[in-house]
């Protein structure tokens, strides 16, 4: 399917920079001056009662850039999973139509292949690169080129598994995502994890307040980033888990509607 990788990349590129304005705009309007705002307050508080304890809030969570990194990336990465599930999706209700439109019970002998593919080339262009068809137009080729059914249903076989593969290739660039979030989030502790080291000279003076922040942004990284990484697993398995239950009914849908019904006939 060589024309859909130029559409792809496109719309990932997209998806990025998307993905980054939206969580960059939210950050900078909304996210970073409200956790200030309650940083503030929370000092204020602590400043005029020194035994006040301080409250957690999800603004001051999920402030730091880190943070923000792993939002970019989880969204990106949603949006690359609904494109390929949109995709799956609309090859599925193919499985649903009748595309080569046999009557019930009529054998199909190696003369009828030319109208059989004829029917296949009437769909529309992007209906005609998906799945069923492929695996259609394969299988009544190689039977009509060598009269025989073993190779017909060898010919989906193949296909099948092949596509099988790609599909699992195309995940690829997900599951790279998926692995980048909780490193990202493991930056974000190394850095805050430095910085409350480099405090420590005035922790031991008794001023811990440069400590504890610093550890707050080690800890607040790594739980967010481990978070979205356990929720965007479980779409990744779920899209996974579409294309496999695709390419298992197509191959099933063309033993029960072509395969079965094939018949070699003597020539005239």
């Amino acid at each position: 399917m060589p024309k859909q990788l130029p559409r792809e990349l496109i719309f990932q590129v997209f998806a990025l920079l998307i993905a980054f304005i939206l969580v960059h705009g939210a950050y900078v309007t909304v996210i970073r001056p409200q956790a200030a705002a309650f940083v503030a307050a929370e000092q204020s508080f602590l400043a005029a009662d020194p035994e006040y304890v301080q409250q957690r809030n999800f603004y001051v969570v999920i402030k730091d850039y880190e943070q923000e990194t792993c939002f970019v990336l989880m969204l990106w990465a949603i949006a690359i999973l609904g494109y390929k599930g949109a995709e799956s999706w609309r090859q599925r209700r193919q499985l649903d139509e009748d595309l080569l439109q046999l009557p019930g019970g009529m054998p199909v002998g190696p003369e009828d292949t030319r109208e059989l593919t004829k029917r296949l080339d009437e769909l529309p262009n992007q209906s005609r690169k998906f799945l069923l068809p492929r695996a259609l137009r394969t299988s009544i080729l190689r039977f009509g080129a060598t009269r025989n059914v073993q190779d017909s249903a060898t010919a989906v076989r193949d296909l099948c598994a092949s596509e099988g593969e790609r599909l699992e290739s195309e995940l690829s660039t997900i599951r790279y995502i998926a692995w980048a979030i909780p490193s990202v989030g493991f930056i974000g502790t190394v850095r805050g994890i430095g910085a409350a080291l480099s405090q420590a000279n005035r922790a031991v003076e008794g001023d811990i307040t440069g400590v504890t922040m610093n550890l707050g942004v080690a800890f607040n990284s790594t739980f967010i980033a481990l978070v979205i990484s356990i929720v965007l697993m479980f779409f990744i398995h779920q899209l996974q888990l579409m294309q496999e239950r695709l390419v298992l009914d197509t191959e099933s849908w063309c033993d029960e509607n072509l395969i079965s019904r094939l018949q070699t006939r003597p020539l005239p």
